[in-house]
């Protein structure tokens, strides 16, 4: 199971609208079973769902204390991606969420204070080594200020070559439970999340396979080397 994870310590940064997004894309391209986590105490993208009425990507409501059981849980119930939304805080238990995580995506608006708000998050990434991208995300079409917010970002990171613009079909998609691809297929933010989404994916599957070449060599040695931890299952 891959787990990916929305994070920034800015509010309004777009967390929640591209956590379900995302997932919903990911489970029409076939990526799926696909599980929703929230670890948000605000429940923003719990709220999104409880309105859905299709009945995929599933849902899981959890906290950082039950991150790790849980995961190890939907990963045995035959989960293939987890997507994780976060609070808007930069704490131990946003650590807690990278630390399990494969790829994170940081959605930073094309502003200065998302700009700055954006280091504390690569901080934490960088020092758990875990693999991230900026997402430009709510950008006015054909502003200087976009492309200026992508070279600033780029010195920091990856960014995704996919921007999302500022339109009012994201918000009024989230009201009822649906996506932009849902209300309106083929319409210029449904193609956004849609590369978007193929980026992200051949991201995590590239990601993914370094880490089986990399832990190769671990598995290689002798048991008494190696650490590890007992998994328990708990009945849905």
């Amino acid at each position: 199971m891959r787990v990916l994870a929305f994070t920034s310590q800015k509010g309004g940064s777009g967390k929640t609208t591209l956590s379900g997004h995302i997932a919903v894309q990911a489970e029409l391209s076939g990526a799926g079973p696909v599980v929703l986590v929230d670890t948000d105490p605000q429940g923003s993208l719990t709220e999104w769902w409880n309105e859905r009425e299709a009945p995929t990507p599933a849902f899981a409501q959890t906290n950082v204390s039950r991150l790790l059981t849980d995961l190890d849980e939907l990963r045995a119930q035959g989960f293939k991606l987890a997507v994780i939304d976060t609070p808007p805080a930069i704490t131990l238990a946003i650590q807690s969420v990278i630390a399990v995580s494969d790829l994170i995506i940081i959605p930073t608006r094309p502003s200065p204070h998302d700009l700055r708000a954006a280091g504390g998050t690569v901080e934490l990434a960088d020092r758990t080594d875990k693999p991230f991208m900026f997402v430009v995300n709510g950008a006015t079409p054909r502003a200087r200020i976009t492309s200026d917010a992508a070279i600033a970002l780029s010195q920091h990171g990856t960014v995704a070559p996919i921007t999302l613009h500022h339109r009012t079909e994201y918000a009024s998609a989230m009201i009822d439970g649906r996506t932009v691809m849902e209300v309106n297929p083929g319409g210029k933010s449904a193609d956004e999340v849609e590369d978007l989404w193929e980026y992200i994916n051949d991201r995590l599957e590239k990601n993914f396979r370094r880490t089986v070449f990399q832990n190769q060599s671990v598995q290689a040695k002798p048991s008494s080397q190696r650490g590890g931890f007992g998994r328990r299952q708990i009945q849905a």
